[in-house]
């Protein structure tokens, strides 16, 4: 019976994860947050709206992980356009669906 439980909620984390189109690149274990910001946008109708995100740490502490969340689960899709994990800094771009807006938190590791 415990069995099926365990079971039961590894497919429901599963099914809940492959539904946002979520961004994660590296590996936030056991390394602390550096930098978090939210990236909201409003939509407009027929037009896909498109964020770019600036990263930049005066510390110069190598990024570990990079998240972007999408809060709405929508199907928004968040890439790294430039530095990420290894690098000091990370671009951002963020792009909606056609008529609906942004809703991201973006969390950066190092």
């Amino acid at each position: 019976m415990k069995s099926i439980y365990i079971l039961g909620v590894l497919v429901l984390v599963c099914v809940s994860s492959c539904v946002g189109k979520d961004l994660i690149v590296g590996n936030s274990f056991n390394t602390r947050l550096l930098w978090q910001q939210k990236a909201e946008y409003m939509g407009i109708p027929f037009k896909k709206r498109v964020k770019e995100v600036f990263f930049s740490d005066p510390g110069q502490q190598v990024i570990r992980a990079i998240i972007a969340r999408d809060v709405d689960h929508t199907d928004a899709s968040a890439t790294v356009t430039a530095g990420g994990v290894g690098s000091t800094f990370a671009n951002l771009r963020l792009k909606s669906e056609r008529g609906s807006g942004l809703n991201y938190i973006i969390e950066i590791y190092a």
